[in-house]
């Protein structure tokens, strides 16, 4: 490892630079220097090709007290070189190689040798409690599974993480991989970043093939920006029984729009859809087909719904129909008459003022753009909000000259 002291003395020593009387010294612990550049002296000289040196060091190390060994440990300042031979060696107190495992400064490799090596469990139950450090250097997973030395706590954080980060992604990527060769590149876009989780489990590769014949639309077509700031609370995880019930109210959507029975082929897709996790959900609506847009425009989560009307690929005529429908969010109506282009098609922006979903302000914006003949309807029409109706009488009165 580098030498991580900027002491000079300790750089020519540890280099070689320094003389050898100088070097003998420091390997006895003679010099005056601070507790961790003596330690990361020592532990540089016991690998001396010099056989005086290395073995004058060794000594100096095996005289330190626990007391001091510990503080080492601790420190913040102590090189990671000093911190991995202290667990490296076989014959230390327990806690010593608990404060050595906490401290962050200790090279992941190092721990991998103490985790395949060491007899005592709660070691293995230490190490194991760092996800992010399992994360980074997965030959810690590993090592704690092939160790029989390990608990069963230890084993469970072991495994869940190496199927939560490491055989989940495999699974991902390997489906890109494969939708890619097909020359299916959005999907496979979709596929190496996709969480592939749902509110009971994993998405199975089955579901996952499935949900990728419904993705049509290139990472660099995507604009997410109008992402709003509080996007990340809009992904709490949701418990299989939301997930449920949002299923049940696309399916009931679906149901009074159509005015019929959904085909069975309509309510598996549904259902595969509505129990992906809300992140992989908003990731679709951005970026799949026509029909994966019409289940998730009744998604009861308002960003995964109004991720639909950002996707490139929907056309005028399903923003017409959304714009009629009366169980989208107001959200997603609102977003719609905002939009410049949309908002010069009548049919458009007619559904709008006549829906009783859309936001009074949003509908009371648009009358002034509605035909006379329209808007004497609209002022009868008892689904919308009396203070439309009174905006579009208003408007007809002024139009006639009354």
């Amino acid at each position: 490892m580098e030498t991580i002291s900027t002491n000079p003395v300790v750089h020519a020593i540890i280099s070689g630079a320094a003389p050898q009387p100088a070097r003998l010294a420091a390997a006895r612990g003679m010099l005056p220097l601070q507790q961790h550049e003596l330690l990361e002296i020592l532990v540089a000289l016991a690998d001396s090709n010099d056989a005086e040196i290395a073995s004058a060091a060794k000594e100096t190390l095996k005289s330190e007290t626990t007391e001091d060994l510990l503080i080492a440990a601790t420190a913040e300042e102590t090189p990671p070189s000093v911190l991995a031979y202290l667990a490296s060696q076989p014959d230390y107190t327990l806690e010593i190689y608990e404060t050595v495992i906490l401290n962050a400064k200790t090279p992941d490799e190092a721990l991998a040798k103490l985790a395949a090596s060491t007899a005592h469990g709660s070691l293995l139950e230490l190490i194991s409690i760092n996800q992010q450090r399992l994360v980074r250097a997965p030959e810690l997973i590993e090592a704690i599974l092939a160790n029989p030395a390990r608990s069963g706590e230890a084993e469970r954080r072991a495994r869940e993480t190496r199927e939560e980060f490491f055989e989940k992604e495999r699974g991902a990527r390997q489906i890109a991989d494969e939708l890619r060769a097909r020359g299916q590149t959005a999907a496979a876009e979709f596929f190496e970043t996709a969480e592939l989780t749902t509110a009971t489990g994993e998405l199975s590769l089955d579901d996952a093939w499935l949900i990728a014949q419904h993705i049509e639309v290139s990472d660099d077509d995507i604009d997410d920006s109008w992402l709003p700031a509080e996007y990340s609370a809009e992904l709490v995880t949701e418990t299989a029984e939301e997930s449920a019930a949002n299923m049940q109210r696309v399916l009931e959507s679906e149901r009074l729009e159509s005015g019929g029975e959904i085909k069975a082929e309509r309510v598996s897709l549904i259902r595969r859809i509505m129990f992906m996790n809300t992140k992989d959900r908003i990731k679709l609506a951005m970026k799949g087909d026509r029909e994966a847009r019409s289940i998730l425009i009744r998604d009861s989560n308002k960003v995964v719904c109004s991720a639909v009307v950002k996707n490139p690929r929907i056309s005028e005529q399903e923003i017409e129909n959304v714009a009629s429908m009366r169980t989208v969010a107001e959200e997603v109506l609102r977003l719609i008459a905002m939009n410049r282009a949309w908002a010069r098609s009548y049919p458009i922006i007619h559904n709008l003022a006549r829906n009783p979903r859309t936001p009074i302000p949003t509908a009371i914006n648009i009358l002034p753009r509605i035909r006379t003949r329209d808007l004497d309807t609209l002022q009868q029409n008892r689904n919308v909000s009396e203070a439309v109706r009174r905006q579009a009488y208003r408007l007809t009165r002024a139009r006639s000259g009354e």
